[in-house]
Formats: C-alpha cells, structure tokens, sequence
C-alpha cells in the first residue's frame, strides 16, 4: 500500500511540469501569427477606422510586448478562468465551455462503458475459441467495425432509423422537452439532460434525452468497440501461451480460473491503455458524431470555431484537450500500477 501512494505521489508531482509544457505548447501557436493578424480577427471590413481598431487592440491587450511577457499574462487570465471571448457564439469562452461539455460528457458516459466492456468481452470470447465459429464472428465484426468511417456510418443510421422509420432524431432534445428544460420549475444540476431529468423527476425529458442519445452511442460503439476487441484479443492469446498459465494448468487450476483470475489480468494492461485514450477523446468532443447527429457538444463548437476563425475558442479547446489527455494518462498509470505492482518499482 505504501509503494501504491509513493508512486501516485511521483505522478502527480510530474504532472505540473507536464501540464506547463502542455501550456507553452498551446500558447506557441498563437506566436505564428503576427500581433495585427491576431488583432485584425475582431475587426470586420478594412480601411482607416480597422486600423485604427487593430492598433488600438494590440495596445490593450499587450500583444506588441515581449513573448515571455504575453505567456505570463494570457497564463494569468487562463488561471483566472477568463479564456477570452467566442465570437462564433458571442458569450465568454468559459461560458460556452459549461455550457457545451455537458453534452460530450453525457455521451461519454453511455458510449465508454458500452465500448470498453463489450470489447473485453468479445475480445475474451474470441481468444478463448480461437480459430472457431464465435472467434471468427468477432473478428469479422471487428473488421467491419474498424473499415467504417464514423461519418459514414453515423449518415447511415440517421437515414435509417430517423429518415426511414422516425425513431431516433437529431439533437439533445425535441421542442416539447425543450420548453420543460427551460421554464422556471426546471432545476439544472449538471447539464446532463438524462441525469437532470431524473433529479427533477420528469421521466418525459429522460426518455426524450436517451432517445436522442440513442444513435449518437450507437454509432460510437459500433465503430470504437473493434478497436477494444482487437486488442484485448491479441494480449489474452499472448498471455495464454505465457510459462505461469501453462504451470497453473499443470497444477490442476480450473480453466476458467486460470482465464479470468491469471491471465486477464495482465492481459487487460495494454486495453487500459487504449480505453483511457478512448474516454480522453470523448470528453474533448466528438467533432463529426456531434455534428452529423446535431448533438451540440464542443466537438460540434470546436469545428464551427474553427471555420470561424474563433482564435480564443481554438486556443482554449486545445489548452483544455491537452489537459484531459495529461490526466486520462495519469489514471491509466496509476491503474497500471494496480495491474501490475511491479510498475511501482520502476
């Protein structure tokens, strides 16, 4: 147990200088661009008076003073929660941030544990009857899920089950549940309409948000479980043929015990990796699943602010990814150490 918390204790420690690079990093970008270039995206039609605008927005914000000097003060800002303003949706960047990513997370919730545990699953089946029917199944599943574009398969079921049969729109929610959400009875706790819905006791809005969420999970599932399923598949057949399985089954151990008592758990340590990176990704936004289905999340804000030229929006939706990616890593180390305590050593 000591080990366990000296070694979470040396991880979080690395993970300030970390999320300072992260930072530099994505404050760099903005130095590509000239200080009237980054001056003139807040000013509309040329002449005499944008010029005028420009120069006058260099001076405020600082942007003709030395580099070092621009960091410290955007960093300071940044700190302070103030990330600067989104034209392409004309309220505060940390605005648009509570009010977007509710949308990403509550697909997150619904599609990662469905991903993750189904591809473990499938994976397992597959490795165990390798070379027969079920392992053949998965892996033509496997194959098919991972050859398909998300867009593409995303158009594919919105034309089936919403152009075709009527089910499952578009968007979070529909005008009827829109109107319960935002009247004065309405009690917003998280944002998360399904969760919401339930805390304001209002099974109508539930059921409306899960239908509405029902393709957009789908559809990640579909494509992101084969991902899941190929590699806990190739790690558990590794493992399968490793010295310690062959001694447990020469010791008697039933087969079942050596699958999911010994061997799976080293064979989980490389799907940890790639689920981290996968939850990492869903709670940055989803940009084409949110855009094909409607689900107005910050993939969807982060691909109009970039058409847009939203300087402010991009620079702090990169700040922002950089930063889940830095702690979904941090999670998965500390999981590997659980996995495997010879990690804490190293």
């Amino acid at each position: 147990m000591g080990g366990m918390r000296t070694y979470i204790i040396r991880r979080l420690l690395l993970i300030i200088p970390t999320l300072l690079g992260v930072s530099i990093l994505v404050f760099s970008v903005s130095m590509v661009f000239s200080p009237e270039e980054r001056a003139a995206l807040y000013v509309g039609e040329g002449g005499f008076k944008a010029a005028a605008r420009i120069q006058a927005i260099i001076k405020k914000y600082g942007l003709d003073q030395p580099v070092y000097v621009q960091y410290y003060n955007w960093l300071k800002n940044v700190l302070q929660g103030n990330l600067g303003w989104s034209k392409s949706l004309n309220i505060p960047v940390a605005r648009a941030f509570t009010e977007l990513w509710p949308a990403s997370v509550e697909i997150a919730i619904y599609a990662a544990p469905l991903i993750v545990i189904t591809g473990i699953m499938l994976g397992r089946i597959s490795a165990v009857h390798r070379d027969r029917w079920p392992d053949h199944i998965s892996r033509i599943f496997a194959i098919v899920g991972w050859s398909l574009p998300t867009f593409w398969s995303a158009i594919v079921l919105l034309a089936i089950f919403y152009g075709a049969l009527g089910w499952f729109p578009p968007g979070r929610l529909s005008p009827e549940a829109q109107s319960i959400v935002h009247s004065a009875e309405w009690v917003s706790y998280t944002g998360l309409y399904t969760i919401d819905a339930l805390l304001n006791r209002n099974l109508f809005v539930f059921a409306d948000a899960l239908r509405h969420l029902f393709l957009p999970v789908l559809n990640l599932v579909i494509v992101g479980n084969a991902g899941i399923m190929r590699v806990m598949r190739s790690s558990l057949l590794e493992e399968l043929h490793k010295e310690y399985v062959m001694a447990a089954r020469t010791r008697g151990v039933p087969e079942k015990a050596v699958i999911n008592k010994h061997a799976m758990r080293n064979a989980m340590i490389p799907v940890v990796t790639m689920a981290g990176v996968l939850v990492a990704g869903f709670l940055t936004g989803l940009v084409i699943t949110e855009t094909v289905f409607e689900f107005k999340g910050l993939g969807y804000w982060a691909a109009h602010a970039a058409t847009q030229l939203d300087f402010p929006a991009v620079l702090a939706f990169a700040l922002f990814s950089g930063i889940v990616f830095v702690v979904s890593n941090l999670l998965v180390d500390i999981l590997y150490a659980y996995l495997d305590p010879r990690i804490r050593l190293g």
